[in-house]
């Protein structure tokens, strides 16, 4: 069915912090919006209110026509304990929903309660649309072409991060939404993963929001964009792709400031020259005193009239200040400036993989034969569940080998980003989880350093698993500033990541003169990091 969406007036936030406000949206069938903004500037929460999720602090939200379904689809695969992957698809496109609904139905019928029949039509209506009837046939279909090799019995806390991103991948393709609201569906997707994204979300004839932070996917995807400015608290639509956008943000940017500019120097100019006529007044009164005399009447007459007109342009320069259309200066936006600081060279050999082989279950890796060498910069590509994340831990002497030997060479100082950024959960509070990684810096010394990262008084002291995604990716950032490395092993690190922290990365990577191990999706990030080997991963079997 076509449905569209409309949200008029919205506003939210996060105590006396406000996220945004007066915002309005229209999600008609066919548009693709990109909802963009840095981390914290309240793009989940939004979605999460479209979707009826939380309900809206100001404003409201309609769907037309009411029946219409909305699909939310969170950045981080919930793993409910005990869930099967059978079980999370049909939860996830909303058919265990709909059958729980059609089924309560269907026994109020047959008890011959007053409307069931009509409720229970409204719900087999439903649990059609959303593709119930044929759900498990399109599971195989989809698990096959994916080649998910995943039992649908299988616990999905059992997965891998690329097995479960390719199951919530599996989950959407099965989806059925009149509306879409995706938060992050790129994360944790390899290239070909990538490619059906695209191809699903192009060619649907449902509205769709969606957050993402990869810009090549973007760049194919949106037909339209709209931004949270955070430090403007301003909410700003643009018309036509993301490239479109890119283009026009940096010219509203610099059309605000060179009227802010403007508007400063009139104001500035009218106060000087209402100072200076003020100036003159107060002195001739003062000098008309000082010569009065009772027989020069001609020469009081002309310093009384000189005065007066000096308080006529006076009062006209002020009238001209007071009527001064204002133009408030655009805030400066708070900004990265990331540095990785570099440890004291390693020796000639960095790591080695001789003969070895890992055995994860029925996945094994190898055997890898595998030398890294001082300043090398090796990107390290391959699908979901080939073995990048296992290759790296065997590298780094993290995983037991079942045969072979593995060596980190002299001097070797790892920093490492993972894809779980696990040193960060828990519920010790973030400055108890950061310190222990730099016991040598003072309490107040890493309050700065995360705050330089975004992370401010209001997050150091919450439990590091309240953190969202992208505010434990800043942590994990913050500490290869604080630490010094050699070694610099970067999993996934644009996950959850906002735009311009994504491209302050990329920057600090440029000047970081150690061995780097970049594991990465993100098309653009591959093209901007400058790397001197390619290894391929493929099923275990490790190239190049």
């Amino acid at each position: 069915m076509s449905a569209t969406l409309v949200a008029k007036d919205l506003a939210a936030g996060h105590g006396d912090r406000v996220l945004f406000s007066g915002l309005d949206l229209v999600v008609a069938p066919g548009d693709v919006i990109g909802l963009v903004g840095a981390n914290g500037a309240g793009k989940s929460t939004l979605l999460r209110t479209l979707g009826g999720l939380i309900p809206a602090e100001q404003g409201s939200v309609r769907l037309t026509p009411p029946t219409a379904t909305v699909g939310h689809l969170p950045q981080e695969t919930e793993r409910r304990p005990g869930e099967s992957v059978r079980d999370f698809l049909g939860r996830r496109t909303g058919v265990t929903e709909a059958q729980r609904r059609m089924d309560a139905e269907a026994e109020a019928l047959g008890e011959g309660k007053p409307g069931a029949e009509d409720a229970y039509a409204v719900s087999l209506e439903r649990w059609l649309a959303l593709g119930g009837a044929d759900l498990d046939e399109r599971v195989d279909e989809v698990v096959a072409e994916l080649g998910l090799a995943v039992r649908l019995d299988q616990p999905m806390s059992s997965l891998s991060g690329g097995q479960a991103a390719r199951v919530g991948m599996a989950s959407l393709l099965l989806s059925r939404y009149d509306v879409f609201l995706l938060d992050e569906p790129t994360n944790d997707l390899d290239l070909d993963g990538l490619e059906r994204l695209e191809k699903f979300v192009t060619g649907l004839r449902a509205g769709t929001v969606l957050v993402s932070h990869d810009r090549e996917f973007l760049a194919r995807t949106v037909t339209s964009v709209v931004e949270l400015d955070l430090a403007q608290q301003q909410v700003n639509t643009y018309g036509g792709g993301y490239a479109a956008y890119l283009e026009e943000r940096e010219v509203a940017r610099r059309h605000a400031r060179e009227q802010y500019e403007e508007f400063a120097d009139t104001k500035a100019a009218l106060e000087a020259r209402a100072r200076t006529q003020r100036s003159w007044m107060e002195k001739g009164v003062k000098n008309a005193r000082r010569k009065a005399t009772d027989n020069d009447k001609i020469g009081r007459k002309f310093r009384s009239e000189a005065t007066e007109k000096q308080a006529a342009k006076a009062r006209q320069t002020e009238r001209l200040l007071e009527r001064l259309e204002v133009v408030e200066e655009p805030r400066k936006e708070w900004q990265l400036r990331m540095e990785i600081a570099a440890a004291p060279r390693s020796g000639s050999v960095v790591a080695t993989l001789r003969g070895a082989v890992v055995r994860r279950g029925d996945f094994t890796l190898g055997p890898v034969d595998l030398q890294v060498d001082w300043a090398d910069r090796i990107a390290i590509t391959g699908a979901n569940g080939s073995g990048k994340s296992t290759l790296l831990g065997a590298l780094l002497g993290r995983i037991p080998l079942a045969s072979g030997s593995s060596a980190l060479g002299h001097g070797v100082v790892v920093g490492e980003v993972d894809q779980a950024r696990a040193l960060f959960f828990g519920t010790d509070t973030l400055l108890d989880s950061f310190r222990p990684a730099v016991p040598d810096m003072a309490p107040a010394e890493v309050r700065t350093l995360l705050a330089k990262f975004g992370l401010a008084a209001a997050h150091v002291l919450r439990p590091a698993d309240t953190l969202s995604p992208g505010e434990r990716t800043r942590a994990a950032l913050a500490l290869l500033q604080a630490r010094g490395v050699n070694l610099l092993v970067l999993d996934e690190p644009t996950n959850h990541l906002d735009l311009p922290a994504i491209e302050q990365l990329e920057s600090a990577l440029a000047d970081y003169p150690g061995t780097l191990l970049l594991v990465t999706h993100d098309r653009r990030m591959l093209e901007a990091v400058h790397t001197t080997r390619h290894i391929e991963v493929d099923g275990g079997r490790v190239r190049g």
